[in-house]
């Protein structure tokens, strides 16, 4: 997936946003027709925790951030187009410093 992803066609959108922080973190479920699940948000300034039950590919699909993953050091920069994995079971921190940053996740 190392294309910039722009828009995504054929799918299901739930209305009900996921909302976390306090609204900081804002996200909509969306089906592909198959039945794949992905989100796609909405992260505004701050540092934020999150746990996974299946593996992830995180897209910024707009604006940046950084990231670490469960038992690394060094936080890791993303700007537009760029991505990165998260294991399954396992946890992650996302930060941004400025702006909005979006993205899509895909559940592997």
């Amino acid at each position: 997936m190392s294309e910039t992803i722009t828009k995504l066609e054929g799918v299901r959108v739930d209305l009900k946003a996921n909302i976390y922080f306090d609204g900081k973190v804002v996200s909509h479920s969306i089906f592909e027709k198959n039945g794949d699940k992905k989100t796609l948000g909405l992260i505004y300034p701050g540092s934020y925790t999150f746990n996974t039950g299946k593996a992830e590919l995180m897209v910024i699909t707009s604006g940046t951030c950084k990231a670490r993953l469960a038992g690394e050091k060094d936080w890791k920069s993303y700007i537009e187009g760029d991505e990165f994995r998260i294991p399954g079971n396992s946890s992650f921190e996302i930060s941004v410093d400025q702006g909005i940053a979006e993205y899509l996740c895909v559940f592997e």
